[in-house]
């Protein structure tokens, strides 16, 4: 602290901001929507140490709350030998160590967890102890008497301390964890961040704005605070016009934001040591809206241009604080005050503050509740004195004092009820072995309690999936001769349809991986306006792909593009003059009232078909163009992500094509077609629309990126080259392309015309495979909506989908997802023929051609951090949607092309919706490689990545033979763990005979039907 003290302020403060980028939301734009931690702040940590710091720091929730845990071991999700085990890995001392009598120490704590620790509020306590008189009254009030019955003397304790040291506690927070407006809150239970929002975010997301704005602020250009400046003060209705001289004080503040802080914070906070977390704390009073700005400060290519500085909306930020929290002290205490004078204010009235403080108190009587809101109300009219204030005091302290011993009591009573001790039982107990018991139950901190459900969950389903793998060692087995060989994005939603595929057609092989098929690019296609990159977010592609009409069709082309603009213009001359026209806006609006009321009727009772009908009345209007891609250059030149290379040398070419097909073990026995099966989703009024994208595509279609490989793959030139490098792709083998819409489940097809006359026998088959197979996934993904069709047929349950897909109204067009929990990366017959529920990223590997553990290692570094950003995102969105996701989408409101808010005035949400996680459950990835345990310990030991993943614990690692059914559990602190549990697992001839009729997750099974 010292050195920083050192350097010149406006240093500080950068350092300042660079950290804020540890601990603010890092999410791009809506519409670039890709999948990361969390807490990719607190990454460096172990998980557990990471979950409670982010705990302390944002007051999240960041486990799943005790009772949904217990639901679990209710329904058999989590059973008694799991508990035991998390105990253990736990590493809680001397478990089996006698505590008292015949009970030892494990007992009482499985007791503990089973019992839970909330104890109820003061009302519901009341209730308990009325309604539950006859099975519990006996109990509780043997241990109330027996351990926290409250001395008389107790009662004559004096309050003033109490009321002092609490003062005191509240006012240290102050700069640390709490900012003013948090302890003018708590005093007054009048928040003035509703106020500070409402002043903000009209000026933030017209300055943030990518596109929806009609106007914009004539100094933008000069940076948020000039804007802000030059705006605030001259709103018609203004929300702090009842602010004394707040104008002219806007209109004299300094020029530079940095002039302004310096102003600005010695008024709030003097200690300058505390600047840096009162920043910190203010950002994080709005979330959304800091990280938004923050995110673009620091990526000035993903905006419009306009200028984002941090120091900017920090010092409009710090500005607001102070005025608003000045106005709400001066009502508080009836004058004028300055901030620096609470705590003295306060220290010499310890009888206003308890009350006030007690306010906000759960355990609270409801007989005190009512007489403490009452003395509020009357104070804010100056009609209380000190004996009013004194005599509730007292009450309060006694409240207090009942409180803690009625809870304690009713917790001890719990406790005996899961030991199963009878009264007669109690009776016998000594004070000191009674509080032996409360001692041990309580030495486990709430943390830790959800750290052991956590960890008893996972090992549950650990179990179930390492039971799976063994039992399907012994069936192992691929086609010899393949008819189609079908290559597939790892998402987890297409673990169904893989299986449905090879169900239907067992001669088929499939493979995963990530989608974007090994070809980093920008893609412009045919009515696009600009580049789009199709690559993980953290590349910058250097070459461009694009896509052209077919040559001779220039004609047909240039009317086609003709047509369209003139409809895009007509378009948006009737929007900006219904919105800016006095005259013309109503008259034009009337005069669309009724087709639009038409379509709207239309979309909202027969979705599918209207927008089956708008499909073919737009391919009438503007034809069907063929296209080709421009995919090859002649000459490599110096190309970089601002000026990329127009297409792809030959050398080019072949590198992808080899490094992609050896990374997934495609190296011989070419079937006769190979299909390249990118992904991408498609729903209406969606703004998460990106968010059930590929994630690998940057949160774009995957189809493309197949549509480029396979031609590349065709090319004459290609395979000569892949030739030279041992790599033979025969004449036999033809590439194709297609991309899977995980929302309808419908199959768009690629270049069809352009495969060879003797392919097409079997193309026509394995199109017709395809399409049932997608058929039957739609049925399967029917059983976890509730408003889908029960047991529905294929084509009833694709009708469905494709109806979701349409539906304007429908919040939950797909899960995305949802379901994610493991990843397994090895030979597809490792998991060929088990039932996985769409929980399971399949990456394929082949460790037999990966002698040195070079490819696994890249895949590891590829797919562990897109895996792990899908999980936890997934899980922290889970365990509290208020602080890490957004809420409900049907109160979304789209904001300035970047993000949503909910309705017209909230903080940006970020995370994910409620619709996409209500049916997840929050655990860490499991990632099973099929390798053997030397390499992987290699490959983890020179790799930081990893070692930050897995030997902190954010994802769980486990091997699989190559050779055998032997699998190992990978612990950071004890090594590589042999696993040993039961292998027997049910057996059904088909998916369908699993899961129809069941609504909630399955447990992995044998498909008799997934293999020849």
């Amino acid at each position: 602290m010292n050195a920083e003290h050192d350097l010149p302020i406006g240093e500080r403060l950068a350092h300042w901001v660079e950290h804020l980028t540890h601990v603010l939301p890092a999410q791009a734009p809506i519409r670039d929507f890709v999948h990361h931690n969390t807490l990719h702040g607190f990454q460096h940590l172990p998980f557990a140490e990471a979950l409670t710091a982010a705990s302390a720091l944002t007051g999240a929730t960041t486990w799943w709350p005790e009772a949904k845990f217990r639901e679990c071991l209710a329904s058999g999700r989590i059973s008694a030998d799991d508990l035991n085990a998390a105990l253990e890995d736990f590493g809680v001392a001397d478990l089996d160590e006698p505590l008292i009598r015949a009970l030892s120490r494990r007992d009482v704590l499985l007791a503990s967890l089973l019992a839970g620790n909330e104890a109820p509020d003061a009302s519901r306590l009341g209730w308990l102890q009325r309604e539950t008189a006859l099975a519990d009254d006996f109990i509780f009030g043997h241990f109330f008497r027996l351990t926290v019955e409250v001395p008389a003397a107790a009662h004559a304790q004096p309050w003033q301390p109490l009321a002092q040291a609490r003062w005191a506690e509240l006012c240290g927070r102050v700069g640390k964890s709490w900012t003013w407006r948090s302890l003018l809150e708590h005093l007054s239970g009048e928040d003035v961040l509703e106020r500070v929002r409402g002043i903000l975010q009209r000026h933030l997301a017209a300055h943030l704005d990518l596109g929806v704005a009609a106007w914009r602020n004539p100094a933008q250009g000069e940076g948020f605070f000039a804007a802000w400046r030059a705006s605030a003060g001259l709103d018609l209705a203004w929300e702090m016009d009842e602010l004394p001289n707040v104008r002219d004080e806007i209109l004299h503040l300094p020029d530079s934001p940095i002039d302004v802080l310096l102003e600005e914070l010695p008024r709030l906070i003097a200690d300058e040591s505390l600047w840096p977390g009162y920043l910190q704390r203010l950002s994080l009073e709005l979330p959304g809206w800091s990280g938004m700005f923050l995110w673009r400060s620091r990526n000035p290519g993903r905006g419009d241009g306009t200028p984002v500085a941090m120091l900017d909306y920090l010092a409009v930020r710090v500005l607001l604080e102070r005025l608003l929290t000045d106005d709400l002290l001066r009502r508080l205490t009836g004058g004028p005050m300055q901030l620096a004078e609470l705590p003295e204010h306060y220290a010499a009235r310890p009888e206003e503050f308890l009350v006030r403080d007690a306010r906000q108190q759960a355990w609270l009587p409801e007989e005190l509740q009512g007489r403490t809101a009452c003395l509020v109300d009357l104070a804010r009219n100056g009609h209380v004195d000190v004996d009013e204030w004194r005599h509730l005091a007292e009450a309060i302290a006694l409240a207090m004092r009942a409180a803690q011993a009625d809870s304690a009591a009713w917790q001890l009573a719990a406790l005996s009820r899961q030991l199963g001790l009878t009264l007669a039982d109690l009776e016998t107990l000594s004070r000191e072995e009674v509080v032996a018991l409360q001692t041990c139950a309580g030495s486990l901190a709430s943390e830790q309690r959800s750290q052991i459900w956590l960890l008893a969950y996972e090992r549950h389903y650990r179990e179930q999936l390492f039971a799976a793998l063994t039992a399907n060692h012994p069936r192992q087995s691929a086609p010899a001769a393949p008819s189609a060989q079908v290559v597939m994005c790892m998402d987890d939603r297409e673990e169904g349809t893989r299986r449905h595929l090879e169900e239907i057609a067992p001669d088929i092989v499939t493979y995963g991986a990530v989608g974007f098929f090994g070809v980093p690019i920008y893609w412009q296609g045919l009515d696009d306006a600009g580049r789009t990159a199709l690559c993980p977010v953290v590349v910058r592609p250097t070459q461009l792909v694009r896509e052209l009409g077919v040559a001779g069709a220039e004609i047909e082309e240039g009317q086609r593009a003709a047509r369209r603009e003139r409809r895009l213009h007509w378009r948006e001359l009737f929007y900006q003059a219904t919105r800016r026209r006095a005259v013309a806006g109503p008259i034009l609006t009337a005069l669309g009232s009724l087709p639009a009321l038409t379509a709207l009727t239309a979309v909202t009772l027969a979705p599918g078909w209207f927008a089956e009908t708008a499909r073919r009345w737009r391919e009438q209007y503007d034809g069907r163009l063929p296209t080709r891609l421009q995919l090859t250059t002649e000459q490599q030149v110096e190309a970089t992500p601002e000026q990329p290379q127009l297409g792809l040398t030959d050398a080019e070419q072949i590198k992808c094509v080899e490094d992609f097909l050896r990374m997934i073990g495609l190296t011989g026995n070419f079937a006769p077609l190979v299909l390249i099966f990118g992904h991408g989703s498609g729903s209406q009024n969606n703004p998460h629309l990106s968010a059930y994208d590929c994630g690998a595509c940057s949160g774009k279609h995957g189809g493309p990126n197949a549509r480029v490989f396979a031609a590349m793959a065709n090319r004459p030139e290609v395979r000569a080259g892949l030739a030279e490098h041992g790599l033979s792709i025969p004449d036999t083998c033809w590439f194709i392309a297609a991309e899977h819409n995980t929302c309808d489940d419908g199959v768009e097809w690629y270049d069809l015309e352009a495969v060879p006359e003797r392919f097409h026998a079997a193309l026509d088959t394995l199109l017709a495979q395809i399409g049932e197979a997608c058929r039957a996934h739609a049925a399967e993904r029917c059983r976890r909506l509730a408003s889908a069709p029960v047991r529905p047929t294929p084509w009833k349950a694709r009708q469905h989908m494709l109806g979701r897909a349409c539906d304007i109204s429908q919040a939950r067009p797909e899960l995305g997802h949802a379901t994610n929990a493991a990843a397994f990366i090895g030979r597809r017959e490792m998991s060929r023929g088990l039932f996985l529920d769409r929980r399971v990223f399949l990456i394929s590997y082949d460790p037999t051609g990966d002698d040195d553990g070079s490819i696994v290692e890249g895949i590891l570094l590829a797919a562990g951090p897109v895996g792990a950003g899908i999980a936890l995102e997934y899980y922290f969105s889970t365990v509290d949607n208020e602080h890490f996701g957004c809420g409900s989408k049907i109160t979304h409101n789209i904001t300035g092309l970047f993000g949503v808010m909910e309705g017209a005035d909230s903080d940006l949400r970020t995370g994910l919706p409620w619709q996409m996680v209500e049916i997840h459950e929050p655990m860490r990835l499991l990632v099973v490689v099929e390798q053997t345990t030397e390499r992987l310990t290699a490959i983890l030991n020179r790799q930081p990545p990893l070692q930050e993943l897995i030997n902190k614990e954010w994802i769980v690692l486990a091997a699989k033979s190559p050779s055998t059914a032997a699998i190992e559990l990978y612990c950071p602190r004890r090594g590589w763990l042999p696993w040993s549990g039961s292998a027997v697992l049910p057996q059904v001839a088909h998916s369908a005979d699993w899961f129809a009729g069941e609504l909630e997750a399955l447990a992995p099974a044998i498909i008799l039907g997934g293999l020849r």
